[in-house]
């Protein structure tokens, strides 16, 4: 908006600077032209022809500066076969003859005679009563005064126009900065709802605004219920699936037979897929109107606990380090449930050694997990991530765990990546997440 009024304001405050111009200064010449037309006529109007047929004044000129010399006011007649005779301020210079053209009407031109003194000439052809002869009479100034009037209007008219369009452009960038402003507090609201430091934009706008704002409470409310919706329906379908695979399991109990075994394995891999689209349904839900933030340092502390009692009997060891401070914009349960799977797998899959950084910058929360295994060659990796995969099928899984710690860092905008552990040779587990403002 600035540009525009800028692009706006220069070319029309420029052109009619040079129109305005233009017209001062044809003022101020036609100004400077009567002030010699006047002389001019004064001068006609003194003149007569004495006993010798010469031209004399019967009253001198009123300009003092006709008889100083070099003064830069002068007047002379000439004519035909006649010396010119001049002001006293000509002293020893005479000005230009009379040009071809007729000048019985006065004819006005320039005059670079003099050295360093540009002149404006006034000239007319006049023949006084009892003389045959047509005498022609000039009246010339020095245009440096003029000049100098032209330039002083010019500068003040510069500055003027300058002073005018700093103003007008000033004038325009308080205009659109406020009343831009509003929307300059609805994104820092919307960017603290995402942020999750408030649950609506609250505060009080312009009555243009007032609508918009309207709409977006609406639209976060209405998320909010859909999400609520969807929690209610990912937990019915998943009341639904569980209690006859409960069922199932309560028939088997006790029954070593292979056909138990195959029911007993095949119901575990069906929880565990219920739960991997359940965690989806609830991350989904939960992240299209989330506000939540959770401190991710007591998450780990209860995570490294629990894992550390499920493992006890290997002697597992899970150290923790890092920044403190990080916080996770999203659901606690996520969060737990991402770190929880990495954390279980280091324990269950590497040598009894497990260690969790925190870092990450400004805007994300970066957990390293990392185990004393074996590890994994490159070329297996991203296999890990396929439902289903397991890489060592001597220890009990499902193959889903980092399945769903991707899928779900997904969906909040974050990543998982597979490395190599430089401290402990084992596997190194990468998990980027979005940090919680403030």
């Amino acid at each position: 908006m600035i540009a525009l009024a800028a692009l706006w304001i220069i070319p029309l405050l420029g052109l009619g600077g040079f129109a305005l111009d233009r017209v001062l200064v044809n003022v101020i010449t036609r100004n400077f032209d009567g002030q010699l037309d006047f002389a001019l006529t004064a001068m006609i109007s003194a003149a007569d022809i004495d006993e010798l047929g010469e031209v004399r004044f019967l009253r001198p000129l009123g300009d003092q500066r006709f008889s100083e010399p070099y003064s830069g006011l002068y007047w002379q007649v000439s004519g035909p076969g006649v010396e010119p005779f001049p002001s006293r301020s000509l002293w020893d210079r005479r000005l230009p003859p009379k040009p071809e053209a007729s000048c019985i009407e006065p004819c006005r031109y320039a005059s670079d005679r003099f050295a360093g003194e540009p002149l404006r000439v006034v000239g007319r052809e006049v023949r006084l009563p009892g003389s045959p002869t047509t005498f022609y009479f000039q009246v010339a100034q020095s245009t440096r005064d003029l000049t100098a009037q032209v330039n002083q209007l010019r500068a003040f008219l510069f500055w003027f126009l300058a002073v005018l369009a700093i103003g007008l452009l000033s004038l325009a960038a308080l205009q659109s900065t406020y009343g831009l402003s509003p929307l300059g507090r609805v994104s820092r609201a919307i960017a603290a709802i995402r942020s999750g430091a408030a649950k609506r934009v609250d505060e009080n706008f312009p009555s243009e605004i007032a609508p918009l704002v309207s709409e977006i409470n609406e639209l976060l409310e209405h998320n909010e219920s859909q999400a609520a919706a969807a929690q209610r329906h990912a937990g019915n379908l998943a009341h639904a699936l569980k209690t006859p695979m409960s069922v199932l399991m309560g028939e088997i109990e006790g029954r070593d037979d292979p056909l138990a075994q195959a029911v007993a394995a095949q119901v575990n891999i069906m929880r565990r897929h219920v739960d991997h689209q359940l965690a989806r349904a609830r991350a989904t839900g939960r992240r299209g109107a989330s506000t939540s933030r959770a401190d991710v340092w007591p998450s780990l502390q209860a995570i490294a606990r629990t894992v550390e009692r499920i493992h006890a009997s290997r002697g597992v060891t899970i150290d923790i380090a890092g920044d403190k401070t990080k916080v996770f914009r999203g659901e606690q349960q996520d969060l737990e449930e991402m770190i929880g799977n990495l954390v279980d797998n280091a324990a269950l899959h590497g040598g009894g050694r497990v260690f969790i950084t925190i870092g990450g910058g400004p805007d994300e929360v970066e957990v390293l997990v990392e185990d004393d295994g074996k590890g994994i060659p490159e070329a297996g990796r991203a296999r890990l991530f396929s439902r289903g995969e397991r890489l060592d099928t001597t220890k009990p899984g499902t193959g889903l765990g980092l399945a769903i710690v991707r899928d779900v860092a997904e969906i909040y905008g974050g990543r998982v990546v597979l490395e190599e552990s430089e401290d402990l040779g084992g596997l190194l587990v990468r998990l980027t997440l979005p940090a919680a403002e403030g």
